[in-house]
């Protein structure tokens, strides 16, 4: 089992970071995320419990399609989603957001497993590991910059 962890401080509400990290069109934007299914929810394009989302690209000259479903979702401290389909043997990517004085101490954790034993463990430590660890990280900047501007009111404007 690989964990790979990363945070972030955002000078900005919880429930705007919260709100954020479930929005489809930002999602889109940095990991390539199709929603399979909607559900009306109180602002149009939030991905919330019990839906599922997929995403497809190309890695090592392969197709790569990886369905999850949103497994957990306590508004505004945590999120979490779990793969149902994919290239992985077990997937599961939580966020955790935690208000410190006015700013959100916002930890994303990966936690995976890949098929094939050892080929498979040498995979994750030496490939894996480190493009997950760079998509984690470009994703936290982006949620950063986005909150912490009025960048937000784009992705979020019909929830005020």
């Amino acid at each position: 089992m690989f964990v790979v962890r990363d945070c972030v401080h955002i000078k900005a509400p919880i429930e705007r970071c919260f709100l954020l990290s479930t929005n489809q069109e930002l999602a889109r934007r940095t990991l390539g995320l199709r929603v399979a299914r909607r559900r009306p929810s109180r602002c149009s394009g939030l991905i919330m419990e019990g839906e599922r989302f997929a995403r497809r690209n190309w890695w090592l000259g392969l197709p790569h399609t990886h369905e999850s479903v949103v497994s957990r979702c306590e508004p505004p401290s945590y999120l979490q989603d779990t793969m149902v389909r994919g290239r992985f043997r077990r997937l599961q990517h939580e966020h955790q957001f935690i208000e410190i004085e006015g700013h959100v101490l916002l930890t994303a954790t990966v936690r995976f497993s890949l098929p094939m034993g050892r080929a498979g463990r040498w995979i994750g430590r030496r490939l894996t590991v480190p493009r997950v660890s760079a998509m984690l990280r470009s994703r936290l900047e982006l949620l950063r910059k986005v909150a912490e501007t009025d960048e937000w009111k784009r992705y979020l404007e019909e929830c005020k």
